[in-house]
């Protein structure tokens, strides 16, 4: 058995100005270090004022408006270079990243990066789990939302729904729901983490693909994009 869930892991979670990873821009993040042996470290997050206008929409899912990050948000580039440091450092110590729906978080971080031309590539070296690839997997035919609130009340985890605790709570519960799916599915627990990182990968094709060949009987022209952990870049 690898047990790789016993082994410490990195949370990782983002809150953003939108949901299109090309143009929107980190708003708050999270990351927190857990050792399941040793327990779970002191959470760190980080505001930062975008640049950009942040939407009502998206103020509604997470509670931070344009005028409260430009007034005790840190500027962005200073953020991503430190959430993006974190990350390395993990890296460097063979701790995977936990991520729920990591192509979002690491996709938008990947652009960030690109954007204020910091120098910080983890993306040959980076292992992720993501707890929505996993669940996904094991429970194929599972009717209902696969969103974060909802895995999460499948399996028992705790989640608060006030925005006051965004982030750093959707990191916590991505990793607890990693943790219970390790524990729970032999076959995932058998895996190396270098394994479970390819085969998230397949899984995530496969099941884009699925959900391509379902919203195409609809419209034709449907595209759901199979790359993970991070979305290349189209060149334009």
């Amino acid at each position: 058995m690898s047990d790789w869930h016993l082994n410490p892991m990195l949370a990782f979670d983002i809150e953003s100005t939108g949901v299109d990873f090309d143009t929107d821009r980190i708003v708050s993040c999270a990351l927190i270090r857990i050792d399941p042996a040793a327990g779970t470290a002191e959470p760190q997050t980080w505001l930062a004022d975008p640049g950009i206008e942040i939407p009502q929409g998206a103020t509604d899912v997470h509670g931070i408006t344009t005028e409260f990050a430009r007034q005790h948000g840190r500027p962005a580039r200073e953020v991503v270079d430190e959430v993006a440091q974190q990350i390395g450092a993990a890296v460097a110590d063979g701790v995977p990243l936990v991520a729920f729906n990591a192509a979002y978080d690491c996709t938008l971080l990947d652009r960030e990066l690109a954007r204020y031309r910091i120098g910080v590539d983890f993306g040959g070296k980076l292992r992720v789990v993501d707890p929505h690839v996993l669940d996904k997997e094991v429970d194929r035919y599972r009717r209902g939302s696969r969103r974060l609130v909802d895995v999460c009340a499948h399996y028992n985890i705790p989640l608060a729904q006030d925005a006051a605790h965004g982030c750093e709570a959707d990191a916590l519960a991505a990793a607890r729901l990693a943790w219970r799916l390790g524990s729970t599915q032999s076959r995932l627990a058998a895996m190396g983490i270098e394994e479970l990182h390819d085969a998230q990968r397949t899984w995530r094709a496969q099941q884009a693909a699925s959900l391509e060949e379902y919203l195409r009987r609809k419209n034709p022209r449907e595209v759901v994009e199979r790359a993970w952990p991070i979305i290349p870049a189209t060149s334009t």
